[in-house]
């Protein structure tokens, strides 16, 4: 099954400016392996990863190179991808 995939410019509202990050909208947990792959296709500071749960929704944030604990510009592109 697809997933979207979308290029956000967070801290903008003008095109091409700004700081971007991709954000994946998954239907569930994706493979960590896979997660990362995608990552360093997109080439950006962070590709954020987010599905729905209970309570809200999980994000995680990956660099081309590695996961990390948080970041702000990619959990506000996801709030915007929503």
């Amino acid at each position: 099954m697809p997933h979207p995939l979308i290029q956000v410019d967070a801290f903008t509202d003008t095109p091409f400016a700004g700081n971007p990050a991709a954000v994946c909208l998954l239907d569930g947990p994706a493979d960590e392996a896979w997660m990362q792959a995608l990552a360093g296709e997109m080439n950006l500071s962070e590709t954020a990863y987010l599905y729905p749960v209970e309570d809200g929704f999980n994000l995680r944030w990956f660099t081309p190179a590695a996961e990390v604990d948080l970041c702000g510009h990619a959990t506000l592109a996801s709030a915007h991808a929503l």
